[in-house]
């Protein structure tokens, strides 16, 4: 794992973290919080950074509190795919393996709490409710999983764009328990070019969508990282979903 992280000099109380009510502490209460108070320790990386390589032994679990991470897989020519996105809250690691499956990119500026890999494991055992909402958050991977195949499958290349906003959209919004609606606004931490590789399209395809988006008036854009949606209930008519997520029939 590379070792020129960050270590942040400053942790926030998990009380009042940003993620607290979505990440792998979301049901815990009072002393099991007091527990994992004491076991974490924050890591900063820059974008473009890596935080661990595919293969290598990685003794931390985390979850993201800030900025996003890219996952990729190198193919045996040579080539890389990335196959998932890290967003806030999300959980990186997994309990009871030693070595890294992916290789794992800052693609903005990004902020972990972590928590050494064997105390974590133990954690679980003793905690059910911890162990209760990871089993919670990879069943919610598993279905995102099974909806990205279906955006890579099916639809065209201006529904995957409206539908990578959509998802980004209601991330943000979940983390303050609300649902995004009207007029809003995204970060984006992701590149034309890792836009690009995600969504399995070439930079001048990302570039024209974006470019018809705002031109027929879906989005507008403010610098290169941050959209507006004039209307969530248009951009998510765009990404091919109905309101509450599902494809349109």
């Amino acid at each position: 794992m590379p070792h020129d992280a960050a270590l942040c000099a400053t942790q926030q109380p998990c009380e009042i973290c940003p993620i607290r009510y979505r990440a792998v502490c979301a049901h815990c209460e009072g002393d099991e919080l007091a527990e994992l108070e004491g076991m974490k320790f924050y890591r900063r990386y820059e974008a473009g950074q890596v935080v661990v390589w595919a293969g290598d032994r990685m003794d931390f679990v985390a979850s993201v509190v800030a900025g996003m991470a890219g996952l990729t897989q190198q193919l045996e020519d040579g080539r890389t795919q990335m196959v998932g996105l890290l967003l806030p809250s999300d959980f990186l690691g997994r309990p009871g393996r030693e070595m890294a499956t992916y290789t794992v990119t800052a693609t903005s500026n990004l902020v972990l709490c972590c928590f050494r890999r064997k105390p974590f494991e133990k954690l679980l055992i003793d905690n059910p409710r911890i162990a209760s909402r990871l089993l919670e958050m990879t069943l919610d991977e598993l279905d995102a999983a099974r909806d990205w195949l279906l955006l890579l499958g099916r639809k065209s290349a201006r529904e995957k764009i409206a539908s990578l906003l959509v998802i980004l959209a209601r991330r943000e919004a979940a983390l303050i328990k609300r649902r995004p609606e009207g007029r809003i606004a995204i970060e984006l931490p992701l590149t034309r070019e890792a836009m690009a590789d995600y969504l399995g399209l070439t930079l001048e395809t990302v570039s024209r969508q974006m470019s018809a988006l705002k031109r027929e008036g879906v989005i507008e854009l403010d610098g290169k990282r941050r959209v507006i949606v004039p209307s969530f209930v248009r951009l998510v008519t765009e990404s091919g979903d109905d309101s509450d997520g599902g494809p349109l029939s």
